[in-house]
C-alpha cells in the first residue's frame, strides 16, 4: 500500500512557541512533525501534546541510547502520551534494542519504533574515529540487521542507503530519511543528502525534512508544493 503521508516536517525550534506557531500554519493531512531534542528540551511533553491538539501525528526524535531497562521506560513513557513513532539508537545493541520493541508492545497506541543507524551527518572518511570501518552501508547494513532481529518496525537511514535496505529486509520494514534536501537547497550540516523525489525512488517511506519548508518564506506553499512533486 502506498504511503500517503511520507512528509515529517522537523520543528527545530528553541522555543515551543516558534514550534506551535509554525505547525498552526501547516497542515496535518499533508504531513506529520517532529520533535527533537532542542524542542523537547525548551518546550518538554506539552509541546507534544499542543501539537497532537493541532492534529499532528508526532515523531519523537530523542534517539534514546542507554541500557535496556532506561531505554524500555522512555519508550514505555513516549507510548503512553501517544506519539505516533519514537527511535532508539541501534549501537546501543541487542539487549537494548530488544527491551524498547518489548516496552511499547503492549500499549493500545503503539508507536512506530525506529532504530537510528549511522547519522546523515557523518561522511564515510570519519566513520574510523568512532570505531567502525569507513564503508558506510557496511555500518548502516549491519545495524539494521539488528533492529529488524528485534523486531523493530524500521531504521533511520540516508536515502542512499535505501535501496540496499529494502531488497534486504522487505517493503514493510519502514525506512525513516533524514537528509532531505530541494535540489536548490544548501547541504547544512548534512553529508549525505537526496531530493524528495528521488528519497521516494529509492526507497524512502519517510522523508524528515527542516529547513527546506520551516525556513521557506511561505511554509504551506513549500509543504504544498514538496507533497505535490511526490504525488506527481
Amino acid at each position: 500500500m502506498k504511503n500517503t503521508k511520507p512528509i515529517i516536517v522537523a520543528l527545530d525550534y528553541s522555543t515551543a512557541n516558534e514550534a506551535i506557531a509554525l505547525a498552526a500554519r501547516l497542515d496535518p493531512k499533508l504531513c506529520r512533525v517532529k520533535v527533537g531534542k532542542e524542542l523537547f528540551t525548551a518546550g518538554g511533553p506539552q509541546v507534544v501534546e499542543q501539537l497532537m491538539q493541532l492534529g499532528f501525528e508526532v515523531f519523537l526524535d530523542l534517539k534514546f541510547h542507554d541500557i535496556p531497562n532506561t531505554v524500555a521506560a522512555a519508550c514505555r513513557i513516549a507510548a503512553q502520551q501517544g506519539v505516533w513513532m519514537v527511535n532508539v539508537h541501534a549501537a546501543g545493541g541487542e539487549k537494548m534494542l530488544v527491551a524498547a520493541a518489548n516496552a511499547v508492545q503492549s500499549d493500545a497506541r503503539r508507536p512506530l519504533l525506529i532504530a537510528v543507524t549511522v547519522l546523515t551527518s557523518l561522511a564515510a572518511e570519519e566513520l574510523p574515529t568512532i570505531g567502525l570501518a569507513s564503508d558506510i552501508k557496511l555500518a548502516v547494513s549491519r545495524y539494521a540487521q539488528l533492529a529488524f532481529d528485534a523486531g523493530l518496525d524500521g531504521v533511520v537511514c540516508s536515502a542512499q542507503e535505501a535501496s540496499m535496505l529494502k531488497a534486504k529486509f522487505g517493503a514493510a520494514f519502514n525506512l525513516v530519511t533524514p537528509g532531505i534536501r530541494l535540489a536548490d537547497d544548501s547541504k547544512g550540516d548534512q553529508s549525505r543528502v537526496v531530493t524528495p523525489v528521488d528519497a521516494i525512488k529509492m526507497g524512502s517511506d519517510y522523508l524528515v525534512i527542516g529547513r527546506s519548508i520551516t525556513g521557506a518564506k511561505d511554509p504551506i506553499v513549500a509543504l504544498q508544493n514538496i507533497a505535490a512533486s511526490l504525488d506527481g
